[in-house]
């Protein structure tokens, strides 16, 4: 009986194991379809956060803003502050005369990303599962889906360029593109320049990806441990680096994003430097 008894535990652990799938809560999942021009339109979880983290922007950002003090306070004094760093320590050492051109594009692309990580780290659909007892997929950290990443990635991309040819021009922009070489190695420069130029977006979106990603994976696969030999040592144990890691995930969150926006800044830079490259 001892025997069928382990063997029935084995077997139970190994079905968990199997139902267990550190990348779910991190997948999208399509939450409802429609049409517009006879092309379907599949809406999932991270648009839905997306649409979430755009809307309490649009909120939260006026309300801080409404009121103008010279000693502000709460929320307005944490936005006024932040807003404050990141064109004084942040866009101005690299942009320079052009720091208001595009400090805006700086404010809006930290606070959507930071806004997106935050909201990734709310375990939402268990707090909607505790009040209607119903599965659901109403949450999720969109910052782990590459396309989004690669989205915001794009966005600097062509802001970048579009900048730097609106300064100097389309073939002036391009002549400008590689340093001053010796001209036997002129093209070969080019050629690193124009894969550098491509290489820098997708660095950016795979940075942001991935430091994300592995942040939810490692927390979710805790929580199957738990589930998985179902004793109290594993369990407290589990619980204790899953609070270390959620600190470690918010700390992660803010630097992600700082790096984003700062490197966003400085390819901007190099756009509209007299050299640029």
């Amino acid at each position: 009986m001892g025997r069928i008894a382990a063997m029935d535990c084995h077997i139970l652990q190994g079905v968990c194991l199997a139902e267990i799938d550190p990348l779910k809560p991190v997948m999208a999942e399509p939450l409802f379809r429609f049409s517009i021009a006879g092309r379907e339109i599949i809406f999932s979880n991270h648009m839905l956060m997306i649409t979430v983290a755009a809307v309490i922007l649009l909120i939260v950002i006026p309300l801080g803003a409404r009121k103008k003090s010279l000693a502000p306070k709460g929320l307005q004094n944490l936005i006024e502050s932040i807003c404050v760093f990141l064109r004084e320590e942040v866009a101005r050492p690299a942009l320079g005369a052009s720091t208001d051109v595009f400090i805006s594009f700086v404010w809006t692309i930290f606070f959507f990303i930071l806004t997106l990580n935050l909201l990734g780290m709310v375990p939402t659909e268990s707090l909607i599962y505790l009040l209607t007892g119903k599965e659901n997929r109403f949450g999720g950290a969109a910052a782990t889906n590459i396309w989004i990443t690669g989205a915001l990635a794009s966005i600097t991309f062509v802001l970048t360029h579009v900048s730097g040819i609106r300064k100097y021009g389309f073939f002036k922009y391009f002549a400008l593109l590689a340093p001053k070489v010796p001209v036997l190695i002129l093209p070969l420069i080019y050629v690193l320049e124009i894969i550098s130029a491509f290489v820098r977006p997708f660095a950016l979106a795979i940075r942001l990806f991935a430091n994300i990603l592995a942040g939810h994976i490692v927390l979710a696969t805790f929580v199957g441990l738990i589930l998985i030999f179902r004793n109290w040592v594993v369990a407290g144990g589990s619980v204790a680096v899953i609070v270390a890691m959620s600190f470690l995930e918010l700390l992660v969150a803010f630097i992600q994003t700082y790096i984003f926006t700062l490197l966003s800044t400085l390819f901007i830079s190099l756009a509209i430097e007299a050299e640029h490259g």
